[in-house]
Formats: C-alpha cells, sequence, structure tokens
C-alpha cells in the first residue's frame, strides 16, 4: 500500500545504534556505501528530532515534507524509514533484486514517505523551490520542505537558479541541509558551500554532520528566508 499505513509494520522503533545492522540486510550491489554512511546522522536526526511527519500520516497536508536530492546510495535512507514504521523490515534483503520496491534510486510510487524518485543530480533543489512555494501559494504556511544534497551535487547549474530564486523571494519554508564531504570536483573556494548560498540572501550554518545535537539545533532554529546548514563530515562520496 502505497498511502496511508502498510500491510505490515517493523514490530518496533529502532534506535541509532541499530542502524548499521539494518544497512547491512540490504546485500544488493550499486549500495554507494560511503555516499550512504556521509548521510546517515543527517537523515536519522531529520527523522528523529526534526520531521513532523509519520506513517500514519503521510497524506497529511500539514506534514513536513523530505527531499533527498542526494538520491545516490539510498541505503541509509532505507534503513532509517524502516526504523522509524514507515516501511517493513523484510523489504531491506531485497534492496536493488527485480521486483523489489526499493530500488537503486528511491522511487515516491513505491515506497511509502518517499515525496520525490531522486538520483538524477541537480534535481532537488530545484524541485524543492516549487514545493515549498506551491505550499505558501495553498495557505499552508506550517510545513517545511527539507532537501538533503551533497556538495559534489552542487556543481549542477539547476541549482544555482534554484538558489538565486529562493533567496530573491525569501522562502521562509525552505531549508537546504548540504552534505560536505569535500567530493565537488573543483571545491568551492573562500567561504566554501556557504559564501554560495549567502550571497543570494540565504542563512547559513556550518555543523558536524556527525553532531546530533548540533543538527538538531541547526536544522530546528527558526530564521527569516530560507536555511541552509552544513553538515560536514570526512571522507569522500
Amino acid at each position: 500500500m502505497r498511502r496511508g499505513g502498510l500491510c505490515e509494520q517493523a514490530s518496533r522503533m529502532r534506535t541509532y545504534a541499530e542502524l548499521p545492522g539494518l544497512m547491512t540486510m540490504m546485500t544488493g550491489d550499486e549500495k554507494h556505501g560511503p555516499s550512504a554512511t556521509s548521510t546517515l546522522d543527517v537523515l536519522w536526526v531529520l527523522y528523529d528530532q526534526v520531521l513532523r511527519v509519520s506513517p500514519d500520516g503521510l497524506d497529511d497536508p500539514g506534514r513536513d515534507r523530505f527531499l533527498l536530492s542526494k538520491g545516490h546510495g539510498p541505503a541509509a535512507y532505507y534503513a532509517v524509514l524502516a526504523a522509524k514504521g514507515f516501511i517493513p523490515e523484510s523489504w531491506l534483503p531485497g534492496f536493488g533484486s527485480a521486483g523489489s520496491a526499493l530500488g537503486y534510486h528511491p522511487d515516491r510510487n513505491l515506497v511509502p514517505g518517499v515525496e520525490i524518485a531522486s538520483g538524477s543530480l541537480g534535481h532537488g533543489l530545484p524541485l524543492g523551490v516549487g514545493l515549498a512555494h506551491g505550499l505558501l501559494a495553498r495557505g499552508l504556511l506550517t510545513p517545511r520542505v527539507f532537501v538533503l544534497v551533497g556538495d559534489a551535487e552542487l556543481d549542477e547549474g539547476s541549482n544555482d537558479e534554484a538558489i538565486v530564486y529562493a533567496g530573491a523571494v525569501g522562502l521562509p519554508n525552505l531549508v537546504v541541509v548540504a552534505v560536505d564531504n569535500q567530493s565537488s570536483s573543483y571545491g568551492w573556494g573562500p567561504g566554501g558551500i556557504e559564501a554560495h548560498f549567502a550571497v543570494s540572501g540565504w542563512s547559513v550554518t556550518r555543523v558536524s554532520g556527525r553532531d546530533h545535537a548540533a543538527l538538531a539545533s541547526a536544522l530546528g532554529s527558526s530564521v527569516e528566508g530560507p536555511r541552509l546548514v552544513v553538515a560536514a563530515v570526512e571522507g569522500k562520496s
């Protein structure tokens, strides 16, 4: 069942310490392990402390929206969704196999809780800008849109247009989390990713991508206009 519940739910909510065990259940090819593990802490903090969304409210207009633009290596995403009861843990061993809902890129039509089909780099942030704008146009002022991107993905030109536009109109319900493991082909020079967003009018914060308290504080803070949180991690992916 795509929306409104599952025929099989996880027997209990899992803890952060149990996530690596859930990830090892996914034995298919193309796991992109480093790419997945670089996002694990951010994903956990979002679903454990920040996002207002639940398995029973997938169609709630007032829910927060999470878009995984960094769609390569979704094993961490699937593990967190299973840990929080969005998908059954019994789905995990089928990762990447024929007939499995858990493909190498998340599919919103197959995986409960997934808002966009991702994997094509540079698409998530523009979609997030459109979604944030659309929510405001419908009078939905409370829901927030969170977009998780990778630093290398920001090399894509489509992101520049989204960054400039969101800053110019001051979208107050848009939060971008950039996992920075210094994978960008050309680097970001003085000021890094933060300067790239700040010049377009975004509020910017850099924290350790492994520090759960710092991530929760940065992601939950209230600012005017769009917000960028850079989650710095070691190890290229």
